[in-house]
């Protein structure tokens, strides 16, 4: 480190206070600016906030272990959510901007009515907030203070409170516009480190080329490393695994930033946009940029690090010892900003939806009913600092409740179905939530720990996965015949804010008059969606094939996704957005 790379890393962080600073005043008018940014953002700023979100300290980390172990195919275990995310844009992005609510959580009382409804706001508020939010921070806290350890001869523990507390700061003072607009340059500085980081590291292994007689003698096969598609004999994907991450994982189980049907942060940058083709163009820029775009200046890092530390017993850290072994003065201090920008994206943007939840759906939902806009903006900055001190407690307790990650995620393992259904079948109500979180927490459990199957083993997992799935759905459809529907007044209301359409929904349509009001965007939602995942994929391995010298099969893979794209925008028609009032319907 060099006084030239220090002075990088001091500039990066003046900017991002004076950002946070210039619009303070901005987010203190109301609760609404504060958390969605008077819905106003658009569709580049709230997809590319997405993005800069999901691009944690210990994201490029994460890839680097992933490859080195598996190969590039390692990065199945997140590639497969791509069927998920493009569901969200064509199906749910136009729904959730048109509820209008302020936090995912909040939507429960839209859909549904009575103590049930508000029991299950209360308590996913609380859940999402608090463990789940508190242990997400967690973990890229202690990736922050890996990079540090590696990189800095300064004492770790300060190091980080200085991004942190940074991070907090604007958060705080200036609540979501300041996320947002920092997310977006500091996404920017993210990838322009980590593509220098990538052509320093693939010069160090003389080029492609020599990279690719590196990775024969340490896979024992180029294609073994390269290869984009699991072998059939993996160990770490057999077969039974791969179908399930495919047919079943990415609509069956609930993940943080992977919401089946849309939620967290996802939503949060969706109600934000400042109309539904915002909300739609932003998480279709989202899917596409965190799946296509970013992968691979980490995927080419890893893979030369695979070479140049032959056998190291942290693979994590091999990405980091790159940074410091390769790069010359600023270069340095360049990525280590970047390395600073994807951890401050992730933890502002953490703080703030944590806080949402806190303040409209526990204070303002159950103990302040009445407040006032000032006063709510006021309980949101104590919220956040509550929230940030809390995070730093985990952090040092973190290795103890490594467990608690994993049990709190089986609440979910099942529950994606229920969420996805809820928007177009008007017979789901509260119960089958509530009986579809419980059956998944209590099917996991049993398969876990009372019949010893290891989540850990790729094939017991995928047994898992099918069982905790089939269970919990018969569960919840049982639960949901056996209780009352909700009220009609209650349905007639949400279909009126919401309009989804669809046979799920022609009984209440026909008694508002309306008939059998097909679905918003119609059967082409559906060819949106195989062109999207088309699109996504083509992308991606297309850049791979022409990084790798098969430039024919390379440029035919873009073309194919260009051609999706296109069919896509003649097929994104005008919402129900611009159709006005329902004439004599009172909403």
């Amino acid at each position: 480190m060099t006084l030239l790379d220090w002075g990088i890393i001091a500039l990066y962080f003046v900017l991002s206070a004076a950002v946070g600073l210039a619009l303070s005043n901005r987010a203190g008018r109301s609760v609404s600016e504060y958390f969605v940014g008077g819905r106003a953002l658009p569709w580049w700023l709230a997809g590319t906030s997405m993005v800069a979100t999901t691009f944690a300290a210990d994201t490029p980390l994460a890839v680097t272990e992933m490859v080195t172990k598996h190969g590039v195919a390692g990065n199945w275990l997140w590639w497969n959510m791509v069927m998920s995310g493009i569901l969200t844009v064509f199906f749910y992005a136009r729904l959730w901007r048109r509820a209008g609510v302020l936090t995912d959580v909040e939507f429960t009382e839209l859909r549904y009515g009575g103590k049930p409804a508000a029991i299950l706001r209360g308590f996913r508020a609380a859940y999402l907030a608090v463990p789940i939010n508190l242990i997400i921070m967690g973990w890229v806290n202690l990736a922050m203070m890996e990079i540090i350890s590696v990189t800095l001869h300064v004492p770790k523990v300060w190091a980080l409170a200085v991004c942190f507390l940074l991070a907090a700061s604007y958060s705080v003072v200036a609540g979501l516009w300041g996320v947002v607009v920092t997310d977006f340059f500091q996404f920017g500085l993210a990838m322009a480190g980590a593509i220098v980081l990538a052509v320093f590291a693939v010069h160090a292994v003389g080029g492609i080329q020599g990279m690719e007689t590196g990775l024969e003698g340490v896979y024992g096969s180029t294609d073994a490393a390269l290869a984009m598609l699991p072998r059939e004999s993996a160990a770490w994907m057999p077969a039974i695994t791969m179908a399930v991450y495919l047919g079943v994982n990415w609509w069956a189980s609930w993940y943080p930033g992977a919401e089946p049907g849309g939620g967290g942060y996802i939503a949060q940058r969706i109600f934000s946009s400042r109309s539904e083709k915002d909300g739609v163009l932003a998480t279709l820029w989202f899917n596409i940029a965190h799946y296509a775009v970013r992968p691979w200046p980490w995927i080419l890092t890893a893979l030369a690090t695979t070479i140049l530390y032959p056998g190291a017993a942290n693979p994590r850290q091999s990405y980091i010892r790159a940074v410091m072994d390769l790069l010359p003065a600023g270069l340095t201090g360049l990525v280590l900003a970047g390395f600073a920008a994807a951890y401050m994206s992730t933890i502002s943007t953490q703080l703030n939806w944590g806080a949402s939840y806190l303040v409209n759906d526990l204070y303002a939902r159950f103990w302040k009913p009445d407040a006032d806009q000032r006063s709510l903006v006021r309980v949101s900055r104590w919220a956040t600092i509550l929230l940030m001190a809390a995070s730093l407690a985990v952090t040092a307790l973190l290795s103890s409740i490594e467990g608690a990650w994993r049990f709190l995620l089986a609440l979910g393992a099942g529950t994606g179905l229920v969420l996805i259904l809820r928007w177009y079948w008007w017979r789901i109500n509260a119960w089958s939530e509530i009986s579809a979180m419980v059956a998944s927490l209590v099917a996991s459990m049993v398969l876990w720990f009372g019949l010893g199957l290891n989540p850990d083993d790729p094939t017991q997992w995928a047994w898992i996965m099918l069982a905790t799935v089939g269970i919990s759905t018969v569960v919840w459809v049982v639960v949901t015949f056996v209780t009352r529907p909700e009220e009609e007044e209650v349905l007639r209301r949400f279909y009126l804010k919401v309009r989804p359409g669809g046979r799920g929904w022609s009984t209440v349509s026909a008694g508002l008059g309306l008939g059998g009001e097909p679905m918003d965007g119609g059967p082409l939602n559906w060819t949106n969606w195989v062109a999207g995942v088309t699109c996504v994929y083509s992308s991606l391995f297309g850049v791979g094939q022409i990084i790798f010298g098969a430039m024919s099969r390379g440029l035919f893979l873009l073309f194919v996704a260009l051609v999706c794209f296109v069919w896509i925008g003649r097929n994104l028609r005008p919402s129900r957005e611009s159709l006005g009032p329902i004439p004599g319907v009172k909403s």
